[in-house]
């Protein structure tokens, strides 16, 4: 079957794109990577030794950042619905962040330790219809608010993509009065047409 204009645009962007060509040169699974690099660098999310969780980590772009800089001290334990290869370093739950087995796995591999650090850059499956694909893409986000709120150790962090748009105002409160610290980033590796912006925050507390 021929590709639509619109796909073939997209092939010829992703192809050509810096990031995408960075990161088969540098061995990252996924330009994202780039985008969790440039957050660390402004706001050194990631530290020696912490318990991280990566919520939509497929294909493990963030997880590969993360083991990294947690090192052999630390543990990151990723999730998300698609299959990921194995990374040094990072447990892999294949399941859906929506429902409760999932959320029960993750916990039993959590093992009542607390989590220092929630990284999110979950994203529904796009429908290009605005009014369906933004509250299903803040309520993922609710969702891992939800998480940090039960599983943050109290100082943790959180890092979470978010789409400006209805309800994101109102999330962004929620969010200022559980944290200490918040900040949102549009790191060079965002693509300047997306509406995506990178949420910070820190000094979690109940």
């Amino acid at each position: 079957m021929a590709r639509s204009k619109s796909s073939h645009r997209w092939m010829q962007r992703h192809v050509n794109d810096e990031y995408v060509k960075r990161s088969k040169r540098e061995g990252y699974r996924s330009r994202a990577a780039y985008k969790l690099l440039e957050l660390q660098e402004k706001d050194a999310v990631l530290k020696a030794g912490q318990v991280v969780v990566d919520l939509g980590a497929a294909p493990g772009g963030w997880s590969q950042v993360a083991a990294d800089l947690v090192g052999p001290a630390g543990a990151v334990i990723a999730l998300d619905l698609l299959e990921m290869d194995p990374l040094p370093g990072v447990s892999f739950i294949q399941g859906d962040f929506r429902e409760d087995a999932s959320l029960a796995v993750l916990e039993g591999v959590l093992d009542s330790r607390a989590v220092d650090l929630v990284i999110s850059d979950m994203a529904p499956n796009v429908s290009g219809v605005a009014a369906v694909d933004q509250p299903r893409s803040m309520s993922l986000c609710e969702l891992a608010l939800d998480f940090c709120v039960r599983h943050l150790r109290p100082g943790g962090g959180f890092v979470c993509k978010v789409f400006h748009g209805e309800g994101f105002d109102l999330w962004m409160r929620e969010v200022k009065s559980r944290f200490g610290r918040v900040v949102t980033r549009k790191p060079k590796a965002s693509r300047a047409n997306s509406r995506e912006v990178y949420l910070v925050a820190g000094n979690h507390h109940s």
